[in-house]
């Protein structure tokens, strides 16, 4: 009779160790060394939960596997003493091997949709910005026309975000190279619009939320660069001076004729609820409600894209903050259904999972406020390959905590990449036909 003594191999490495395919057993952490195109399970490195799982592994026709001593419950069977194969319950694994593949192929078909559309958005962000850039150049050669360019990129916007039911937010590559303030104002632009809508506002008042947001920051172009790049404290006299912008973008937008709605937004995107803002410490509703929206965006935009990156705070230590610490700031409305839109971990957020893989949420679901869509390091897997796991789907997994981006070993910030200035658009959920 076959012994069943467990083989006597170190539980306390952190290293693979590469086993027979004849070793394995339930609660063995492996780690499949072929591609994920190329097999039925979601990951290429999992803990082996059942019988199953193994006879699909045996079905690759690979003769060794390796393992992962410290994340496994249990060490692997002794190499085998006999070439005898074991028996396998044909009729029935091949029902359950179906029903993996039918899975995999819908994880395949999500992963397609999610790259498609974050292309898509992508495609239109890198558009969208170089329109505002555009605009940014003739503002003063040209101001009627840098305003009219303005209207028809809003309106363009607000159509796009109507015309989708489910709205996803996507993060966006920070390919910035010194243009801050137009990748600024074009992301509260994104972040205010998707607001105004699911705030459920009309589509006059979503066109004027975007030019208001686009222009939010217009005075600014009067005061020096060495005040609104500055990256230290500002003394209380540059603090005088800085806030004179909302002034001076009052006085350039009424000249070229912005919508009121719009130049309300200029003139008090930085008043709070509380009155301790400026330039009037306006309190509550005084303040007119589309200035309420943009200035709450700016707040978050602010937090996370520090002049200093190092002062920055992540999407979720942002979002975090903005409740705890400043929501007399904000109308309480607003301000929840933000926080609903971002999700709990925003786009941009790195993230430690239940199963202790670390990842970086690159989409939101506002119906799924807990479980986004998480781009996941996975050293089997090439980077540009990278699987994008979404948690709305693959229940078994969840988000256990949210990391800075410091605390990433080297070879996982490479892999994934972490933002230096956090930028958003919006599109479709990618869901798969």
């Amino acid at each position: 009779m076959l012994s069943l003594k467990q083989s006597s191999l170190p539980m306390n490495s952190a290293v693979t160790i590469s086993i027979s395919i004849d070793q394995l057993c339930i609660g063995l952490y492996v780690h499949l060394d072929v591609g994920w195109m190329n097999h039925a399970f979601a990951r290429n490195s999992f803990l082996l939960k059942n019988k199953q799982q193994i006879a699909s592994i045996r079905q690759l026709g690979i003769k060794t596997i390796r393992f992962e001593a410290a994340r496994s419950t249990c060490p692997p069977l002794p190499p085998p003493t006999s070439i005898a194969a074991p028996e396998v319950e044909i009729e029935q694994l091949s029902a359950d091997e179906l029903a993996m593949i039918r899975a995999k192929k819908a994880r395949v078909d999500k992963l397609i949709a999610e790259r498609v559309a974050i292309a898509r958005c992508e495609k239109e962000y890198q558009k969208a910005a170089s329109t505002v850039k555009n605009i940014s150049r003739n503002l003063f050669s040209q101001p009627q026309a840098a305003f009219r360019e303005a209207d028809q990129l809003t309106r363009e916007m607000c159509s796009s975000l109507l015309a989708e039911k489910d709205i996803a937010i996507h993060l966006m590559n920070d390919k910035i190279a010194g243009e801050e303030t137009y990748y600024h104002s074009l992301n509260v632009a994104v972040l205010a619009m998707v607001l105004a809508k699911d705030l459920r506002l009309s589509e006059q008042e979503i066109s004027a939320v975007g030019i208001g947001s686009l222009f939010h920051d217009l005075g600014k172009i009067d005061i020096p660069d060495r005040i609104t790049t500055k990256k230290t404290e500002l003394t209380k006299a540059e603090q005088n001076l800085l806030q004179m912008h909302c002034q001076y973008g009052v006085n350039m937008a009424e000249k070229v004729g912005l919508p009121k709605a719009a130049v309300d937004i200029i003139q008090h995107h930085h008043e709070y609820a509380d009155g301790s803002g400026y330039p009037d410490r306006l309190t509550g509703d005084r303040t007119p409600k589309l200035a309420q929206l943009v200035c709450l965006i700016n707040t978050y935009d602010n937090h996370c894209n520090q002049p200093n990156p190092a002062n920055s705070l992540t999407p979720y230590e942002a979002l975090a903050h903005m409740f705890a610490h400043q929501r007399k700031l904000f109308d309480p409305v607003m301000l929840t259904t933000f926080i609903r839109s971002m999700g709990v971990y925003p786009p941009g957020t790195i993230v430690k999972l239940s199963d202790d893989t670390f990842g970086m949420v690159v989409s939101v679901n506002p119906d799924k406020p807990l479980r986004p869509s998480v781009l996941i390091y996975d050293a089997d897997v090439p980077k540009e390959e990278a699987i994008i796991l979404d948690l709305g789907q693959e229940t078994e997994v969840s988000v256990k905590d949210s990391l800075k981006a410091s605390q990433l070993s080297p070879e996982i910030y490479d892999y994934l990449s972490p933002r230096m200035r956090m930028s958003y658009y919006f599109g479709g959920q990618g869901k798969s036909s």
